[in-house]
């Protein structure tokens, strides 16, 4: 045998051996590699260089969906040696691009889905095994105290009228801000899944519905403006627990306003998205007359043209099975409840008193919002003092709902912010 040292440099090799180290920890591939012999150094070679190299090396995805696709190839092929590998891998602290406990969650919940509840069932044991091993304990939780992250704990006031809301809590662990995210007439919680969604990464995102909303408690007769924001401030008090970043969308806006100005200690933060300080002669027209149509016909009578106000011709033309979910559940919502609430704030007007709110504000529009275009929305954020404008391109009365990811991105750095 030459004893001849050598000279040359296996590129793939070693960008191989770099990735396996990266992926399983230098422990691990210390441990593979002294195993090496005459029998399986050429398997050591083919590996390092094919898999580790030719496949984890290549940069068209990134390692954490790598790290999931073997994770779910391995657990749906029974393959428990290798899962075991790459799960440990994944969970070791200091090794490239780990996945997070609640990564490692979700993606055996989708192997429960396409695999089997068996082989996640399997997998979630080996997890919690390997968690273990390394020292991550995840805190004890019973399993009917578990909820749908996509929706959040369902809760109710204690005191009447009842108010649903639901409750996300952050993804993060750890949180600095409690937001509120207040819906629009005719709908409820659900109008705000997709931003909530987004910004219960970091914060606890509380979604109400109105009363006469959802499931909240439906009147029983007419409601005022001050009534609302009294429902708001004592669902802040007994489910958020401290003040809150009000968002309010359009009425939720109006409830909002109202909150700010008669119970300035719940609120810490303002949000005012596709509202106004108070409708025109010619709006409390449209709504009475709004009001009178649905006494003699019912809410469907009204509901194609308020998708025409909510949504812009675009959104309506290319996303029409989302406008169609969002009219029937216009349509579901108490009629009772609906008019009651449409008539509170058909009296609105603010003229005058926002110069008295006190606390870091944004206003929201939509470039495209025909119910309150561009200078309303300029007036409103002119009228509170240090009030940031920010409008949102492309999009109409509904600006949460069109461009959620936008929507998520503006309120996050405004919360971020305070």
């Amino acid at each position: 045998m030459s004893t001849k040292p050598r000279t040359d440099f296996d590129h793939a090799f070693e960008r191989g051996m770099r990735n396996r180290r990266a992926a399983l920890g230098d422990a691990w591939v210390d441990k593979s590699v002294a195993k090496a012999n005459a029998f399986n150094a050429e398997f050591q070679h083919f590996i390092t260089d094919y898999a580790w190299h030719g496949v984890w090396g290549r940069p068209g995805l990134d390692w954490k969906t790598r790290r999931i696709i073997v994770m779910a190839v391995t657990a749906s092929l029974g393959r428990w040696d290798e899962f075991e590998i790459h799960m440990r891998g994944s969970l070791t602290p200091g090794n490239a691009h780990t996945l997070s406990v609640d990564e490692v969650r979700e993606a055996l919940i989708q192997i429960a889905i396409y695999a089997g509840v068996p082989a996640a069932n399997t997998g979630f044991a080996k997890a919690l095994g390997i968690m273990r091993e390394l020292g991550i304990e995840p805190p004890a939780q019973p399993a009917d105290d578990a909820w749908h992250p996509g929706e959040g704990r369902s809760v109710f006031t204690q005191t009447r009228p009842k108010l649903h809301a639901t409750v996300r809590e952050p993804r993060s662990g750890e949180y600095t801000h409690t937001v509120v995210l207040s819906h629009a007439l005719g709908l409820d919680g659900s109008m705000w899944d997709l931003v909530a969604n987004e910004l219960a990464r970091t914060c606890r995102v509380i979604c109400p519905d109105t009363r006469g909303h959802g499931r909240s408690q439906i009147p029983s007769e007419p409601l005022t403006l001050t009534e609302l924001a009294a429902d708001a401030a004592r669902l802040i008090d007994e489910i958020a627990g401290e003040p809150v970043v009000w968002v309010g969308l359009s009425m939720g806006g109006f409830i909002g306003q109202e909150l700010a100005l008669r119970h300035p200690d719940k609120v810490k933060g303002l949000v005012l998205a596709n509202t106004t300080v108070g409708y025109t002669p010619a709006g409390r027209e449209a709504i009475a007359q709004r009001i009178a149509t649905i006494d003699a016909h019912g809410l469907p009578a009204i509901s194609t043209g308020t998708m025409h106000r909510f949504f812009s011709e675009a959104f309506r033309t290319n996303q029409a099975a989302a406008v169609a979910r969002h009219q029937r559940l216009l349509e579901a919502t108490d009629p009772e409840g609906y008019t009651a609430c449409a008539a509170a704030i058909c009296e609105a007007d603010f003229s005058g008193k926002l110069h008295k709110v006190r606390v870091p504000s944004l206003v929201i529009s939509g470039s495209l919002d025909e119910s309150l275009p561009a200078d309303t929305a300029l007036a409103l954020a002119r009228a509170i003092p240090g009030a940031q404008l920010v409008t949102l391109q492309g999009c109409a009365h509904l600006s949460a709902v069109e461009q959620p990811q936008a929507f998520a991105e503006v309120l996050g750095e405004f919360v971020a912010g305070l």
